[in-house]
């Protein structure tokens, strides 16, 4: 006997087998969705626990066996650095609007050392795996493009140079180490308040 079945009400249009319980395999179909499901629970698992985190823990949270998440991240950098870029694509889409300025583009990075605890392997100096230096990278070049007008706003120190500001988004992020998640982001903006920049957290994460 083969493994496809058919439906004798439409042929012989072959079926895929469904699995014990009634659930239809979707195979490949499945793929997209599945990546999608470890991608929000790595975030989750991540930004509670940092990069270390038992990559069981993800897979469980995610609702897929361990074997799916190694196809799709066959090591644990290849899953961090997908979490990271889509938190650099969004800090770049935001930087995209021309009326935003340092302390937004700040805001939002802010935001995401706040929401996950990990986000300091991204900015970290020294970063050993070259994909996530060129990550940390990009969003070192998109925050220069706004600091000449921050300082002669005010918004940012005078002297300040490029090579600063990701130095400072580092030691904020450092700072939120072991601070409970209700006071990280009162902690993260009085870190900024020292370093005497102006930074502005999104609307949407602070309703």
């Amino acid at each position: 006997m083969t493994g496809v079945l058919r439906d004798p009400r439409r042929g012989d249009v072959p079926r895929t087998p469904a699995r014990r319980g009634g659930a239809p395999n979707l195979g490949p179909r499945a793929a997209a969705g599945n990546r999608s499901a470890l991608l929000a629970a790595a975030r989750e698992v991540f930004g509670s626990a940092g990069t270390g985190a038992p990559l069981s823990a993800v897979a469980k949270r995610a609702g897929v066996g361990q074997g799916s998440l190694y196809r799709h991240f066959p090591e644990r950098v290849d899953l961090i650095v997908a979490v990271f870029e889509e938190q650099v694509v969004a800090v770049e889409e935001l930087a995209a609007d021309a009326g935003v300025g340092l302390p937004d583009l700040l805001g939002l990075v802010t935001q995401h050392a706040v929401d996950s605890v990990a986000f300091v392997d991204l900015v970290r100096p020294g970063v050993p795996d070259g994909r996530l230096a060129a990550l940390g990278e990009r969003v070192a070049v998109v925050l220069a493009t706004r600091l000449d007008g921050a300082i002669a706003s005010g918004e940012a120190p005078p002297g300040t140079a490029p090579d600063d500001l990701l130095l400072a988004v580092s030691m904020v992020a450092g700072g939120l180490s072991g601070v409970d998640e209700a006071s990280r982001l009162q902690t993260a903006l009085r870190a900024w308040e020292l370093l005497r920049f102006e930074v502005r957290i999104p609307a949407v994460a602070q309703d």
